[in-house]
């Protein structure tokens, strides 16, 4: 298991089509950059290549310290050993999968937009809960859209990090973070950059910036 650090920053998600014999060099880049939650998410392959991917995930995300979790399927995060799960509305019971996860591991939870199915889940035993899409995505692009208010009521209310999911770029992730959001959770914006790198640096300079307004010493 790796070694829990606070969930804040970049969560970076893999794009449809990853593949374990393929190229992964994109999801290192994005390690290299910083990211230190990857959340592997494939609707399309079939069983034994998603296993063999997610293997192939769980190697890298060790050798660079980060933290795997599973879209959607908690019997290949218990098979491949990853660091924890991450469930949508109708991708199984939030309860039943704290009591079998291993200590230590990661439950999330999508809430789309919708502050009692968070606390549902929080009161379940999730980890952290995402809302969105907090902008239009292209990767789900009939998702309502989550107010911004939730990530603060999170905070005050729940207790534990918050992600925002949904249409997030560089250019439009600072609302977020003033917002109260603790993760942003990125596929297009980060996968399609010609440099995927230094795009994953670029977002977690967003978080240094912030960090270092919250710590910067009062002025006379």
């Amino acid at each position: 298991m790796t070694e829990r650090q606070p969930l804040r920053g970049l969560y970076a998600i893999t794009p449809d089509g990853l593949a374990a014999d393929g190229d992964l060099a994109a999801v290192a880049a994005a390690l290299r950059g910083g990211a230190r939650l990857v959340q592997y998410r494939d609707k399309d392959a079939d069983a034994a290549s998603r296993l063999a991917t997610a293997r192939a995930l769980r190697r890298l995300c060790r050798q660079s310290g980060a933290r795997l979790l599973i879209n959607d399927d908690l019997a290949l995060a218990l098979a491949v050993a990853a660091d924890g799960v991450h469930l949508g509305a109708s991708d199984g019971d939030l309860a039943a999968a704290r009591q079998v996860l291993p200590a230590g591991c990661l439950l999330g939870a999508s809430c789309y937009g919708d502050f009692a199915r968070a606390r549902a889940a929080v009161a379940a035993g999730a980890d952290y809960v995402a809302f969105g899409a907090v902008y239009p995505s292209p990767t789900k692009p009939l998702a309502a859209q989550a107010e911004l208010s939730l990530f603060a009521r999170c905070r005050a209310e729940l207790g534990v990090p918050s992600c925002a999911i949904g249409g997030i770029a560089l250019g439009n992730a600072p609302p977020l973070l003033a917002a109260g959001a603790d993760m942003l959770a990125v596929i297009s914006d980060l996968f399609a950059a010609a440099d995927v790198q230094a795009r994953a640096a670029a977002y977690q300079s967003l978080f240094e910036d912030k960090r270092r307004e919250f710590t910067k010493p009062a002025t006379v």
